[in-house]
């Protein structure tokens, strides 16, 4: 994982997040990379409702399920869905409850920011 894209800007973090302050850049980090690297496109199906489109890779699957696993478990109001829609493909649903739509905004935001930046 490369370390370009740590940031403590973490203004976006709803204070429901359980993850430590001090771990919360690196996790950016992680997510940051995944969004670099996999992330073909995305939709947002609505408001409480966002599908990326990744790269289909074993390596991209297996870490997609890690991070979500790790954040589900510091952040419980997201809900995470891995599926495969095709052999090349992957689609990962993240949903949230109404009082979060703003924490999947800045989700997005983030997603295509980096993804446009390849």
């Amino acid at each position: 994982m490369s370390d370009r894209h740590i940031t403590t800007d973490d203004a976006w973090v709803p204070e429901a997040c359980t993850l430590p302050t001090a771990e919360r850049p690196l996790r950016l980090a992680e997510f940051d990379q995944l969004f670099t690297d996999a992330v073909r496109g995305l939709d947002r199906l609505s408001a409480q409702h966002l599908r990326l489109r990744l790269d289909g890779g074993a390596q991209v699957e297996e870490t997609a399920r890690d991070l979500t696993a790790r954040e589900s478990s510091c952040c419980s109001f997201f809900t995470f869905g891995l599926s495969r829609p095709g052999p090349d493909s992957l689609s990962l649903d993240v949903r949230v409850p109404a009082a979060h739509v703003d924490v999947l905004d800045a989700l997005a935001a983030r997603a295509v920011s980096l993804r446009d930046q390849r």
